[in-house]
């Protein structure tokens, strides 16, 4: 048996942008994939934090991500995601490749909110952009918005000061103009990115003007959300696949609970969006919601392994 591939972070980043990632995502859902069919994610507490198990098979490969969530991570200077991705040939499970799962998370993501950004705010004019955290998925974040959209002024919002000063600079080397700032300049924004481990809301829902698309990814707990129940009552709602959304997604399960929605609320998943079965209105906010799921790693790890096959 041929020794699998392994595909390390640099090696990752360098054979595929934020833009192309988010190509392959939309490739896949048009080919006929069905982000809800695919199998649930698994979830196993841990001393140190939690396990999660991220099965998924489509087309010609099949694959697993064992991710570990450890939220002491920080303090002691250590990334709080790891793990491995294995990608399997889809007829005969033999292993081909193993990707840095943390890694992979980190480009796949963004790729997933940039797709959403794509379908969900004007491309005719440069967008005030608001983005609350300074770890590393706002900074992919910051790469993914900038490879769809272009930007007028970007404006951290960072519990860490220091960390949101840098990525305030970091923006700035990208020929953004970039600042800190303050919850409130939601009221000003055209797109709204959350990208935090908060557990309780971020921002006064009621700030973000009509037209305002607001993206959250922090979360996938049915319990921890960043946004507020008024944003959501008040937003046309997007998620990556209706039902992983009703089983893990805090932002919009903790207003259904409150009776602020009803689970009809949401308006349209990922898939409908990109072959335009859902089209976005213009006079409310537009919310996506995303808790990550195993078909996107599915795409994205096929993908560079192709692409470094042809390398």
């Amino acid at each position: 048996m041929t020794r699998p591939l392994f595909l390390d972070a640099a090696t990752m980043a360098r054979l595929l942008g934020p833009a192309a990632v988010a190509d392959v995502l939309a490739d896949v859902l048009r080919a006929g994939l069905e982000p809800d069919a695919q199998p649930h994610r698994s979830a196993v507490p841990v001393p140190a934090g939690e396990l999660l198990l991220m099965p998924a098979a489509f087309g010609s490969f099949a694959g697993v991500k064992i991710a570990g969530v450890a939220p002491g991570n920080a303090a002691l200077g250590l990334p709080r995601i790891t793990g491995s991705y294995l990608l399997l040939d889809g007829t005969d499970l033999r292993p081909l490749a193993l990707l840095d799962g943390a890694a992979l998370t980190e480009l796949r993501t963004p790729a997933v909110s940039a797709l959403a950004v794509s379908r969900l705010t004007p491309a005719d004019r440069p967008l005030r952009l608001v983005v609350f955290g300074s770890g590393p998925q706002a900074y992919g974040h910051l790469e993914a918005v900038l490879a769809v959209r272009e930007v007028a002024e970007a404006v951290v919002v960072a519990r860490n000061e220091a960390g949101g000063r840098a990525l305030a600079g970091y923006a700035r080397t990208l020929g953004v103009l970039a600042r800190t700032g303050a919850p409130d300049e939601v009221a000003k924004a055209d797109l709204v990115v959350c990208c935090t481990t908060a557990r309780e809301p971020l921002f006064d829902g009621a700030l973000v003007p009509p037209g305002a698309t607001v993206v959250a990814v922090g979360s996938h707990e049915p319990d921890a959300r960043e946004t507020d129940s008024t944003l959501v009552a008040r937003s046309e709602v997007y998620v990556e696949g209706r039902a992983a959304a009703l089983r893990e997604a805090g932002d919009l399960l903790v207003p259904l609970f409150e009776g602020a929605i009803g689970a009809d609320h949401i308006a349209g998943d990922l898939a409908e969006l990109v072959t335009g079965r859902s089209l976005p209105s213009e006079d409310r906010p537009r919310f996506f919601k995303s808790v990550g799921m195993a078909w996107e790693d599915l795409a994205v790890a096929t993908a560079l392994y192709r692409a470094a096959g042809s390398a």
